[in-house]
């Protein structure tokens, strides 16, 4: 039985509380966030004056947080980030049992302390002595487990996991510990649900059928109070034949004149495992090739999906040890294990419909009617994920934080599949292995498959089932990491208007990995996420940044708190409002180009048919000639599109004064247009607004029309009239640029074949020559390794089948052209 630490360390750090506990040192406090429970989840300190050393961490904790004599805090795990900050774990005790749960962490640098933060937990009049032994507990917890065989059961998998753990007593028969935890199991509203209770934890790993969980008996009562799943669901150089990811190059090992799926040269090294359809470890054995040319792998028996699995497991490890220097899942270089072709009923001709991280090894199942086999390179990097939370936040798999440990896991799927192959749907989780649907889940539209994309909002899931909802749930922190690196506006489920300026997903991802790595706790909630979050950005970036408000109004943006409201927030753009308009269908053509000065954004369809770019802006000086380039995106067939472009002069709030359409006319092209018009010089000084109008029918400035888009931006007027101009005179005014005429043009590329398969030709107008060539996603990501040589021809064999955009320079135009790779 495990149930306490040392005596003389635990009634050390009761004496430092008892001490402390005399009432809160506010002096020291900069700021502080309290959470739903009434208890602080990260206090900021004063840096000048009187502040607190990292020798008096204890001493912090107990004054912030009112220890008493019956509050212990034992120091559980000290790290030092890249940034130089060092983070001192401590778990919570009532005298002298965990907490369960409840941890709190003091961060600091050069030896201050600057904060401090996580989860505690006011226990009062709870009992620490057992009605229920543990023998009796244990009992209690397998009838609620209900397995019919136990690995602890299984000799040879009890050999295995002494070999894994280097330590001849490991078993993974589970031995009861005491702790205090809150009763989650209770019927919600009852006396006894959210309560902490003095109960016996036990790790419980069933075989047939499989599970894995943490299961906790109340020491009184003996009735289950809460459940924590650990199974959460869902030096050669070889070359692989993978089934997702193409052909891709790995590390693979030689031995006896042959090759196998083991490498050492990342951490303690990468292996993957053939469990022959069958739900055994032991007698799991190496996939092996005689070449390492792994090719012959596209069989019937579906072999090819171990070289996805093994591949996947070294491109997550690449990237957390290249992006944040992360050493595999433990940061101190875990062996990875996978094992494929794993079924849990072996010999009932069904594949097995799951993927997941055990606490050990990583398992893939073959699927059956749902899936193929379930070793995507996403779902690699997610489940991989799992594993990394566990040694971090450690987030517990109920409610809203297990929502949070789906949700980081679907982050960085999102980010290994991004980081190694940026042709694939990002935004997509398993899109590869799913037979059924588009996808498991969309980050991107959350809704498309039933997941909320607002916090309670449409889809949000409030029972029990699922760990209550834990698949579900996740979408909003998906969405919110979609919104953080891409940006986009619009009004979420709740009624909030949002406007978000995407960062980019590689600082997203650092802003991700820093609020689960170092703030979260095992029992932060959506609220936590976001002040830990907002806290990431603050230390990476600087408070008031771009990245902080970006991350605040994402959280907006999915209903999680307010937008930012201090700093640098984008403010209105003329202290106006102005009239909405949108297409409500963008299904098939949308607005994928707007370039005017700096403001250059390409982008996909638009949730509702309208995007607020008003936090992009580019100055214009008054009496100047401008040139605007634009194009439609077409999902087929390219149609007569009506362009209109206004430019609120006189900032009056409407776009009906004379010389405000600046582009009108109709075009069914799909190359990039331009239009050149001149700024008035009446035109009042400072920032008005620009709206992009694309409708297959006449609009006005003011539609709102059934096919197309429309998008809002910012224009900064310098050299203009006075705010004291009460309108702009229509003789100053220039007129409008129209379709047909000399100031509105294709400039349309010359490329072919198109679609292509590996070579696109390219011309320019009156055959000039090219000096810079740049080939984007339809996202707008930039592709890397395309050049184009000097008979015009540009080599496409490694692009993705998919749309793309070209753009050639010829030192003084930009040339803009979409094409297919087939």
């Amino acid at each position: 039985m495990v149930n306490k630490y040392s005596i003389a360390a635990l009634l050390l750090l009761g004496g430092i509380s008892s001490a402390y506990a005399q009432g809160q040192d506010l002096t020291r406090v900069k700021h502080k966030e309290v959470g739903e429970k009434g208890m602080p989840t990260l206090i900021q300190f004063r840096l000048e004056g009187k502040s607190y050393q990292m020798s008096e961490a204890r001493k912090a904790l107990a004054e912030q947080l009112e220890l008493t004599a019956d509050d212990q805090f034992q120091s559980a795990k000290i790290e030092t980030d890249p940034m130089g900050f060092v983070h001192e774990k401590f778990e919570q005790y009532y005298k002298g049992i965990r907490v369960e749960h409840a941890a709190y962490t003091v961060h600091a640098r050069q030896g201050t302390v600057e904060s401090m933060s996580g989860s505690f937990e006011r226990v009062q009049n709870v009992k620490t002595a057992p009605a229920l032994n543990e023998q009796a507990a244990l009992q209690r917890a397998l009838r609620f487990v209900g397995g019919k065989k136990y690995m602890w059961e299984d000799a040879g998998e009890e050999a295995t996991l002494k070999e894994h753990e280097n330590n001849p007593r490991a078993s993974y028969k589970p031995e009861g510990e005491l702790v205090i935890v809150t009763n989650t199991q209770a019927e919600p509203g009852s006396p006894e649900f959210g309560q902490p209770t003095l109960a016996w934890k036990f790790n419980i790993y069933s075989q047939q059928p499989v599970s894995r969980a943490y299961i906790y008996v109340d020491a009184e009562t003996g009735d289950i109070v809460a459940k924590d799943a650990i199974i959460k669901h869902a030096a050669a150089t070889g070359t692989f034949a993978t089934r997702y990811s193409g052909t891709k190059t790995g590390a693979t090992e030689s031995i006896n004149g042959s090759y196998r799926l083991r490498e050492l040269t990342r951490g303690s090294g990468i292996e993957t495992y053939n469990c022959r359809k069958g739900n055994s470890y032991t007698t799991a054995v190496d996939f092996t090739d005689l070449d390492n040319s792994w090719t012959e792998y596209a069989n019937a028996n579906l072999d090819n999906a171990a070289l996805d699995a093994h591949y996947g497991a070294q491109s997550t490890y690449d990237y957390f040890k290249n992006i944040h220097a992360r050493n595999s899942y433990n940061n101190a270089g875990a062996k990875i294990k996978s094992y494929v072709h794993f079924d849990d009923t072996p010999g009932d001709g069904k594949g097995y419909e799951n993927a997941y991280w055990n606490g050990s090894v990583m398992t893939y199942g073959d699927g059956y009617t749902r899936f193929d086999p379930l070793t995507s390179l996403d779902v690699a990097a997610h489940e991989i994920g799992h594993a990394i939370c566990s040694s971090t936040a450690n987030l517990t798999y109920s409610y809203e934080s297990g929502a949070l440990n789906e949700g980081f896991s679907d982050i960085w799927g999102a980010a290994v599949e991004y980081y190694k192959d940026p042709n694939k749907a990002t935004w997509l989780i398993g899109e590869d292995i799913d037979k059924v649907r588009p996808s498991l889940r969309s980050m991107s539209n959350p809704n498309a498959e039933s997941q909320p994309d607002t916090y309670k909002g449409t889809y949000w899931y409030a029972g029990s089932g699922d760990n209550g909802g834990v698949h579900t749930n996740s979408g909003v922190l998906n969405h919110w990491f979609y919104r953080l690196v891409v940006g986009g506006s619009g009004t979420n489920d709740i009624g909030s208007s949002f406007s978000v300026t995407g960062i980019g997903i590689d600082a997203a991802a650092k802003i991700a990995y820093r609020t689960e790595s170092v703030y979260l706790t095992a029992s932060s909630n959506y609220a936590a996420a976001r002040t830990y979050s907002i806290q990431s950005a603050t230390d990476l970036y600087g408070a008031g940044s771009a990245q902080v408000i970006a991350t605040t109004n994402a959280w907006y943006a999915v209903g999680v708190g307010a937008a930012y409201s201090g700093g640098t927030t984008p403010p209105p753009t003329t202290g106006v409002t102005y009239c909405a308009s949108n297409g409500t269908n963008n299904a098939y053509e949308w607005i994928d180009l707007v370039n005017l000065g700096t403001i250059n954004r390409t982008s996909a369809k638009e949730t509702g048919g309208y995007y607020n770019g008003t936090a992009l802006s580019t100055s214009v000086a008054a009496g100047s000639s401008q040139t605007i380039r634009f194009s439609a995106g077409f999902a087929s067939t390219a149609y007569t599109e009506y362009w209109k472009v206004y430019i609120d002069w006189n900032k009056d709030g409407d776009f009906i004064d004379a010389g405000e359409t600046v582009v009108s006319g109709t075009s069914a092209s799909a190359a990039t247009l331009s239009a050149t018009f001149t700024v008035p010089t009446t035109a009042r000084s400072g920032s008005t607004r620009m709206r992009v109008s694309l409708s297959d029918a006449a609009q006005t400035s003011c539609s709102s029309f059934t096919y197309g888009e429309v998008e809002d931006y910012t224009i900064n007027v310098t050299g203009g009239a006075a705010l004291t101009s009460n309108v702009v005179a229509s003789s100053n005014v220039s007129s409008s640029a129209t379709l047909g005429s000399d100031n509105l043009v294709g400039t349309e590329v010359g490329i072919y074949p198109n679609p292509a398969t590996d070579v696109l030709r390219v011309t320019l107008p009156n055959n000039a020559s090219a000096v810079s060539v740049q080939v984007a996603d339809m996202q707008g990501r930039s592709i890397k390794g395309t050049q184009l040589t000097s008979n015009g021809e540009l080599n496409v064999t490694h692009l993705a089948k998919g749309m793309y955009m070209l753009s050639v320079s010829d030192g003084q135009k930009t040339f803009r052209q979409r094409f297919v790779k087939q």
